[in-house]
């Protein structure tokens, strides 16, 4: 049994102007059996997700929910929250016999559950609030034994494990515990009772001044002489009738459990990371527990709270080997992006959720083990992000948003891409399409994320070719630039490219870097920055000993303006741009782009 689909109508920020249709849900969201991570930038409706689902089934720990006015959707007057729980077993489904629907005809058919949590106000008053079963138009109220089995576990963000786990009154720790099978319907003939009652009668007797047998007399006496001390003025209240009796605990098994306390062994004094995983393996042993016939479905925000990255990995891949459970999470961090399995991922945004199985994107069935290899954490980036740069390497993303900063400075742009929430992607290689097809859906709702992808152009002006003799080449020969193929060639490209919201930014020449070395101004800057890095270069290769050339030399004491002069001598733009490329970047390979693309930036 596990939870298959969410609905919802005007809850939280998953509404439309107040207006509630039936036939058409603000969110309609299916989970995956095991693992379901829900990722996006904050506010984006992750725990709305999760407070729906743990205020129609409520949680196993003792806390009291009920909804609130600011689950309304803005100035809606009822919200509904509809759950559909399939893959039911006889056990599980004999607890639900009133309620169950079917799915399928004749033998085909498979019982299925719907569940439903309304709410209605009326001048800003709450006034109903049930959850019902059933089909929609003939569902009634659960009982308190079927709601018991829908109960959630559920793990709050910021959680406080240390406090979870200390012995006081309904701890957590007591309350699992309590339902596990070697506590659960054992009030009254636990091995602890028994346990209990032995130890308070030996600290009664500690009290009274005598051993175990009842009858020597303990050399320390102190215990005894408190214990008459109090019992004196005790007696001066009741006329000499009462005597007190000091013990741990009651011998019932709630108390004995709530004075429990979870530690890790040999560990002293731990932290808040070592707390959480020591709440979080308790709380899966709940989830575990045998013999239960409910839903087995654990809801935990931030997982990563208190967590260090190599942690964060190390719990999420033991998550995913439990497929006997299921657990609807949200994250904020890129590390357990990376890692979590692209079909149990959902992004949230544009107050919308998007799984990212097979049958919802254009991903192919390859694609998924390619991205899972090769999406790592400095690309996971991407599921936070408002909009999407994808570049080829780590050259375009050092420049773009150095340049993108410098339009933002002279008022071209409104804002710098890290203001905008815009995210440069360095791919690695040209795979575009691999991670853009992330974001392409094979069915509506779309993503609304802006996507550009910059790409060069990748033909050789022929040219210059022909007079660094490339034409030789044949691998390259099929890369140059004729008169009559260059638009039809950023035609094709950008047709394989382009889709929904992603567009294609096809460069008009060679390269991005040959782009640059064609302009009057930016050349100049290129240069620039090359001059730099050969003197990098030549500092790092000196071995003399002279002082003077051990270290490099700032570019304001290099007299950069008259090699410029020379490099230029006697050539038009075409052959300046070419020779840069083929001199310094491309083809002799004297500087590496993203050495060159450090020293190019503003504060370069």
């Amino acid at each position: 049994m596990y939870l298959q689909n969410i609905k919802l109508w005007n809850f939280r920020k998953f509404g439309t102007d107040g207006n509630f249709n039936i036939n058409s849900p603000n969110l309609n969201l299916d989970f995956t059996k095991g693992l379901n991570v829900l990722i996006g930038e904050n506010d984006s409706g992750k725990t709305a997700i999760i407070d729906a689902i743990k205020l129609s089934l409520k949680t196993h720990a003792s806390e009291w929910i009920k909804p609130e006015r600011e689950d309304f959707f803005e100035a809606s007057e009822k919200f509904r929250i509809e759950l559909l729980f399939k893959d039911l077993s006889l056990e599980e489904a004999k607890n639900f016999t009133e309620w169950l629907s079917w799915e399928g005809e004749g033998d085909n058919s498979e019982p299925i559950l719907i569940v439903y949590f309304e709410a209605t106000k009326i001048n800003e008053k709450i006034v109903t609030y049930d959850l019902k079963a059933g089909l929609p138009e003939d569902g009634y109220s659960l009982n308190s034994d079927a709601k018991e089995f829908l109960k959630a576990t559920y793990l709050k963000p910021l959680r406080d494990a240390k406090s979870e786990l200390i012995p006081k009154k309904a701890s957590r720790l007591s309350q699992i515990f309590e339902k596990h099978e070697a506590f659960k319907d054992k009030d009254r003939d636990h091995l602890l009772i028994d346990i209990f009652k032995d130890f308070n009668k030996s600290i009664a007797l500690y009290f009274k001044g005598l051993g175990s047998d009842e009858t020597t007399q303990l050399n320390d006496l102190k215990g005894k002489e408190l214990k008459d001390e109090i019992d004196k003025y005790l007696k001066s209240f009741y006329d000499n009738t009462k005597e007190t009796d000091i013990k741990v605990t009651e011998a019932k098994l709630r108390n004995i459990l709530e004075k429990l306390e979870l530690l890790v062994k040999d560990e002293i004094n731990v932290g808040l990371g070592t707390l959480n995983r020591l709440f979080m393996s308790s709380e899966l042993v709940h989830l575990n527990k045998r013999n239960w016939d409910g839903i087995r479905l654990g809801l935990v925000e931030e997982l990563e709270a208190h967590l260090h990255p190599q942690a964060q990995m190390q719990i999420i891949d033991s998550l995913q080997q439990h497929t006997d459970i299921q657990l609807i999470l949200t994250t904020h961090s890129p590390n357990l992006a990376s890692k979590v399995k692209l079909e149990n991922l959902i992004i949230c945004t544009k107050n919308y959720a998007f799984p990212l199985g097979e049958k919802y994107t254009k991903l192919k069935k390859s694609d998924y083990p390619f991205l899972e290899r090769f999406l790592d954490v400095t690309k996971s980036n991407l599921f936070f992000a408002k909009g999407l740069i994808f570049v080829e390497g780590i050259s375009e993303e050092i420049i773009i948003p150095a340049l993108a900063d410098k339009l933002f400075e002279l008022n071209e742009i409104d804002n710098s891409l890290t203001s905008a929430s815009v995210s440069v992607i360095p791919i690695g290689n040209t795979a575009f399409l691999r991670y853009s097809k992330i974001f392409l859906r094979s069915r509506e709702p779309q993503i609304d994320i802006p996507i550009s992808i910059v790409n060069d152009l990748d033909l050789r002006p022929i040219k210059y070719a022909e007079k660094y003799n490339i034409l030789q080449d044949k691998r390259r020969a099929n890369n140059i630039i004729t008169e009559y193929n260059v638009d039809d060639f950023k035609n094709q490209k950008k047709s394989n490219i382009e889709s929904q919201s992603i567009r294609a930014f096809i460069s008009n020449f060679w390269t991005l870097e040959y782009c640059i070395a064609l302009h009057p101004t930016l050349r100049k800057i290129l240069f620039k920055s090359i001059v730099q890095c050969i003197e990098e270069i030549r500092a790092d290769n000196y071995k003399g000993i002279k002082e003077s050339k051990k270290g490099i030399k700032p570019i304001s004491e290099i007299d950069y303006e008259t090699k410029w002069e020379n490099f230029v001598l006697n050539k038009n733009n075409e052959q300046i741009a070419f020779d840069i490329m083929y001199h310094f970047i491309i083809d002799e390979k004297k500087i590496s782009k993203s050495m060159i693309a450090m020293y190019n930036t503003p504060q370069n």
